[in-house]
């Protein structure tokens, strides 16, 4: 029984859900640049979040809201 749902599982993955990554993998002989689009997708919303997370910074930064005191957790560092 244990088995049958083992392999019921392997099944699933390798018939089912590796599809598109199998398809990735037969496009990157014809285009490279194709085939890693959806790296270069991520590439440019990490960098829009670098983006967004250093303007709110800033924000915080000119406002004078930053906490900078190492006061806090002087009873724990000693």
């Amino acid at each position: 029984m244990m088995r049958d749902l083992f392999e019921g599982i392997e099944w699933l993955f390798e018939e089912i859900l590796f599809i598109p990554l199998d398809a990735l993998r037969e496009l990157q002989f014809d285009s490279w640049w194709l085939a890693n689009a959806i790296n270069f997708i991520f590439l440019i919303i990490g960098i829009a979040a670098f983006a967004y997370w250093l303007k709110e910074l800033k924000k915080f930064q000119d406002r004078d809201e930053e906490e900078t005191k190492s006061s806090k957790h002087s009873p724990y560092l000693g």
